[in-house]
């Protein structure tokens, strides 16, 4: 066999697409060349030298014979390290050493000993592998916790290239992580600050309970050491626990984002965001270069951004919160794709007099 095909997921946005790997090996003469298409950066370009070297430490060898990596569809620009376990196994497969795998979806990046290291979005990957109907998932062990909350999928963490060839081989060698249910979007909510710490301010805490019942934004005005920092970090304490709809979305934003704690499954308490005045419109709003990032009013969606010193906020980045407040989203366009992140926030801000 010299043609091989598994399945993969490029995330855009919070939402995974899928993409179809295809490996052909052929004999070219003296020629020994590894060709990769379908609009790869420079990440995926690079995975060449990474996926060579994980082989042959591995103990797979590598073939001597031309490789042509196909990513489809062509016309959508592939990102990320996430690529090199598919594209490993493909080659594999090719080889001939996997049989064929074809109702698993693959994502994770290979070290050069074949060790797999964790990825971004790989709950939004676990959504895409449901939805495609695929009947199971293999991602590095720090990813697994996240993905496993996505039902009627058989999730699987592994932390080696030869771990994933054996289970491909041999379905039962591995066990699936178990399914994380509904209940766990409100773990840890106990553990979120609230008005317990807080002695007086009376007339403050009911203002801010009424914002938090009305999802009304905040202002508070007061003189440095009144507490206004204080009362806005448990604001998101108060605020209804999170439900598993909100936690799934949340979490998608923040592995999207790559500000999941190792190994961290669904989250349970309701995001607080303090970024600095000297932050920047992307910063805020999302983008960069390459794929566009979620911003900090993403990654505060389903709970608190907190604006210190207000009036130390650049006026063009503050007029950059009308759409995220009006509409609950941001809308980031780029010549080639337009993509849309969530921003449902409360926003308090806090200035001296």
């Amino acid at each position: 066999m010299s043609l091989f095909r598994t399945h993969s997921a490029a995330v855009f946005g919070i939402e995974g697409r899928p993409v179809e790997i295809e490996v052909d090996m052929y004999n070219a003469g003296m020629i020994r060349d590894i060709i990769m298409v379908g609009m790869p950066d420079t990440a995926v370009k690079e995975s060449r030298e990474r996926i060579k070297s994980a082989l042959m430490n591995s103990g797979f060898g590598f073939p001597n014979k031309s490789v042509t990596i196909n990513l489809a569809p062509a016309n959508v620009r592939k990102e990320g390290a996430g690529f090199d376990l598919p594209v490993a196994m493909a080659i594999l497969g090719a080889m001939g050493t996997v049989s064929r795998c074809g109702d698993h979806l693959l994502a994770g990046e290979l070290s050069l000993d074949g060790g797999l290291r964790p990825i971004r979005g790989a709950l939004s990957i676990a959504v895409c592998a449901q939805r495609q109907g695929l009947k199971s998932l293999i991602v590095p062990k720090e990813n697994a916790a996240e993905a496993a909350v996505v039902e009627g999928l058989s999730v699987y963490g592994l932390a080696h290239l030869s771990e994933a060839v054996a289970l491909v081989n041999k379905p039962g060698a591995f066990a699936p992580l178990a399914p994380t249910n509904g209940e766990a979007a409100r773990l840890g909510q106990e553990a979120a600050l609230d008005f317990i710490d807080v002695r007086g301010q009376a007339a403050t805490k009911r203002a801010l309970e009424v914002a938090a019942a009305g999802g009304h934004n905040v202002l508070m005005v007061g003189p440095p050491g009144s507490g206004k920092t204080m009362l806005a970090k448990r604001l998101a304490g108060i605020l209804p626990p999170l439900s598993f709809a909100e936690a799934l979305e949340t979490t998608q934003v923040h592995s999207v984002a790559g500000a999941l704690a190792k190994g961290a499954g669904l989250m349970g308490t309701r995001p607080f965001r303090s970024p600095h005045h000297t932050i920047s419109d992307a910063g805020l709003l999302g983008g960069g270069p390459g794929m566009p990032r979620p911003g900090e009013v993403s990654l505060a969606h389903h709970g608190v951004l907190f604006l210190d010193e207000l009036p130390e906020f650049p006026r063009n980045v503050l007029e950059l919160l009308r759409q995220p407040l009006e509409e609950r989203s941001v809308t980031i366009a780029r010549s080639q794709m337009t993509l849309s992140f969530p921003a449902n926030f409360m926003l308090v801000g806090a200035m001296n007099p």
